[in-house]
């Protein structure tokens, strides 16, 4: 079933003409159900958790973390996006260029140790921003073009630190009803994309169909939320 969305692929361009355009119906309102039923999970009883959120959009769930005392690093294509996650919460900010990262502009609040790169993600690397004792994916894995499934599964392992606890939000529904985003991605795909290095826990299951995909076309949609952490070395 993934053949049939493995050639439907996103220009840049064109997720930065739907935040241009406020067309962004995977924009949630409040903080992610999935996040807060599964927080215990990823933060296992750490304080101060460095987060990195992939696609991070305007996502009310960084603030809601950094609230929690912890620190937010995100990737975000859209200028625009970012500005409005600032200005939306209340939040002051500097704005800089990335010299490790061409072309790129870090946005930051250090009160809330929120820092936010204006980046293609693809760019972005451990040598950047270091790496992450978590990883909150909602809405990334499932936008990135499918062709990239294996370029960005790297990218994430890499940004794990040994501790890292990799929250993964996915969705499954037959991919002849709608070509996507968001994407179909099965949970063997999930174990195939990780777990050569990582161990690969179903936290959660549950039936997420509402009127809006029934809008486009679907019958059913189950969304799933991984555990994914790094195997230790032999």
């Amino acid at each position: 079933m993934v053949e049939q969305q493995a050639d439907r692929t996103m220009e840049l361009s064109e997720w930065e003409e739907r935040w241009q355009e406020n067309k962004i119906g995977f924009h949630q309102l409040e903080v992610n159900r999935m996040l807060q039923v599964n927080y215990d999970s990823v933060v296992n009883g750490r304080s101060g958790v460095r987060f990195f959120f992939p696609l991070c959009g305007k996502a009310v769930d960084m603030k809601w973390l950094a609230d929690l005392g912890h620190s937010v690093v995100g990737v975000e294509i859209s200028e625009k996006a970012i500005k409005q996650f600032f200005q939306e919460n209340n939040m002051t900010y500097s704005e800089e260029p990335v010299p490790s990262l061409p072309g790129a502009r870090l946005f930051q609040n250090s009160e809330k140790n929120i820092s936010l790169y204006q980046s293609d993600l693809f760019s972005f690397s451990s040598s950047v921003a270091g790496q992450f004792g978590a990883i909150w994916d909602r809405g990334s894995l499932v936008a990135i073009n499918p062709k990239d499934r294996e370029r960005y599964a790297a990218l994430i392992i890499s940004l794990m630190a040994a501790d890292c606890r990799y929250l993964l939000d996915t969705l499954l529904y037959n991919p002849s009803l709608y070509k996507g985003p968001p994407f179909f991605v099965p949970d063997e795909q999930v174990h195939g994309l990780f777990g050569s290095s990582c161990s690969v826990e179903l936290l959660q299951s549950v039936d997420a169909l509402t009127d809006r995909q029934r809008a486009w076309g679907l019958d059913s949609l189950t969304e799933n939320v991984h555990l994914i952490t790094p195997k230790a070395p032999n």
